[in-house]
């Protein structure tokens, strides 16, 4: 199976669900956090650096609720869309 490159988008949003789950995580431990979600803490390093861009949906979903996130927040946030830049015509 080949895996396509992912897009700038997709890098994007992953880097906002790492930030997202950074910021839930809190004070409690990478290693507490993976635990509870049933994921290894390295999965879960990667995931908040943004290494792995799109994690499987039953992982994020582990993940929000550990975290008390609800689905449709997390959706919200990573969802955002940076605008693009306009183009100045001379």
């Amino acid at each position: 199976m080949v895996r396509l490159p992912l897009t700038a988008e997709e890098i994007e949003r992953g880097q906002r669900l790492g930030a997202l789950l950074r910021e839930a995580r809190a004070d409690r431990s990478i290693l507490e956090v993976a635990l509870d979600a049933g994921v290894s803490p390295e999965t879960l390093r990667k995931i908040e650096t943004g290494r792995v861009a799109t994690p499987a949906f039953s992982t994020i979903a582990v993940l929000a609720a550990v975290l008390g996130l609800s689905l449709d927040d997390v959706w919200a946030q990573v969802s955002i869309r940076t605008p693009e830049p306009m183009a100045v015509s001379s």
